[in-house]
């Protein structure tokens, strides 16, 4: 038991470059202390007492702003950093060494008993902010962008990102022997890079049909809501 407290301490000094002492991080990280209060109602839960269970969890949902039901199994090495309105599901699943950011969600997609909340292998990494809803697995090392929502199963060294949640592989895969990848300014633009594409496609096509190609300051907008000096758009009276 004290190898896991010990555990739980060293994984928030490894991977929160603001926490500067062991002590500072067992009196002020929120995250710890919803996690140290989930596994004690997680043993009550367990063990049929699971009114005191959901009362231990309410109380420390009023403490720390995290809500974890007592059904949730939660591995050793997880950080949820910050905290504030992280919500994990009942039947969620969660491997060791996960990183959660504030805002998360672990929720379920179904009213239907049995599982209904995500799985989440060892090294995952959630954003702030980001939705994982539904009976599906997250595999290792992957990592959810913030604010993405995510419906479909995940596989191993992958990032998603955007509403719905787009998949993209790795080039270069996470080993489970490192520290988990908490580099979120490193990721894709899909939604950019396809926009791309597409205007580059369309240059083509009007460079083969001249009589389709731009208006005469070289925008694609219809010509109706350009001006015909500055080239801004032309629109009713908007809310700022």
């Amino acid at each position: 038991m004290f190898r896991t407290l010990h555990r739980d301490i060293a994984c928030v000094v490894e991977r929160d470059p603001a926490a500067r002492s062991k002590l500072e991080v067992l009196l002020c990280y929120p995250g710890l202390h919803a996690l140290w209060a989930h596994r004690v109602a997680h043993w009550l839960w367990h063990h049929r007492l699971r009114l005191a269970a959901r009362m231990l969890s309410h109380l420390t949902r009023g403490i720390t702003g995290i809500e974890i039901h007592p059904g949730a199994q939660i591995g050793p090495g997880c950080f949820i950093d910050h905290g504030m309105g992280v919500v994990i599901g009942e039947t969620a699943e969660i491997g060791a060494n996960v990183t959660i950011y504030h805002g998360v969600t672990l929720g379920g997609s179904s009213t239907e008993p049995g599982k209904r909340h995500p799985t989440l292998h060892d090294g995952v990494v959630v954003g702030a902010g980001a939705a994982v809803l539904g009976d599906i697995l997250i595999e290792t090392n992957s990592r959810i962008g913030a604010n993405a929502v995510v419906v479909k199963p995940v596989p191993p060294n992958a990032v998603v990102i955007g509403v719905p949640g787009q998949v993209v592989t790795r080039s270069k895969p996470t080993s489970t022997d490192t520290k988990p990848d908490l580099d979120h300014a490193l990721m894709p633009d899909a939604i950019g890079i396809a926009l791309t594409a597409l205007m580059e496609r369309v240059a083509e096509l009007e460079a083969q049909a001249p009589q389709l190609g731009t208006n005469h300051n070289g925008t694609h907008l219809p010509a109706h809501l350009i001006t015909q000096h500055d080239g801004h758009w032309i629109g009713e009276d908007f809310s700022i």
